[in-house]
């Protein structure tokens, strides 16, 4: 069976993030690790070479393929910032609907910059996102 890519590790947040070229990029990922902190109640830990993830999760599918994932997390991209939320959480659409300019595909919400969006918003969906995570996996077990 393949073995997971993306493993906490135990590598400094703040080295990486010093390490994001575009200024604007790496002043609002140190911003998203105060407001991730804040809205998960858990320390910022490196998930890979290039994710932030916030607590984490084991999970399990049907395949047998398990391993552990962070319960919210972001990357400072070269194009964009990926936000990883969980897909399904408590009034998802209604918040994206006043999030601000952002972009979504299958697994992530992708902005630019922060001054894009609304920081409000991004802390009610970071805290439902972990509640539902933390709900749906608790429950496996």
């Amino acid at each position: 069976m393949a073995k997971n890519k993306t493993t906490e590790t135990t590598g400094s947040v703040t080295d990486f993030l010093n390490t994001v070229p575009d200024e604007t990029k790496r002043n609002d990922s140190f911003r998203l690790v105060e407001i991730m902190e804040e809205q998960s109640g858990y320390q910022a830990k490196m998930w890979g070479p290039s994710i932030v993830g916030f607590g984490s999760y084991h999970y399990k599918y049907a395949s047998g393929h398990e391993g552990d994932a962070p319960l919210a997390g972001f990357s400072p991209r070269k194009g964009e910032i990926s936000l990883y939320l969980s897909q399904d959480f408590t009034e998802k659409e209604k918040l994206l609907a006043n999030f601000g300019k952002h972009k979504t595909s299958v697994g992530c919400i992708y902005i630019k910059k922060l001054q894009d969006v609304n920081e409000e918003v991004l802390r009610k969906m970071v805290s439902a996102s972990v509640s539902y995570m933390q709900e749906k996996y608790l429950q496996q077990k």
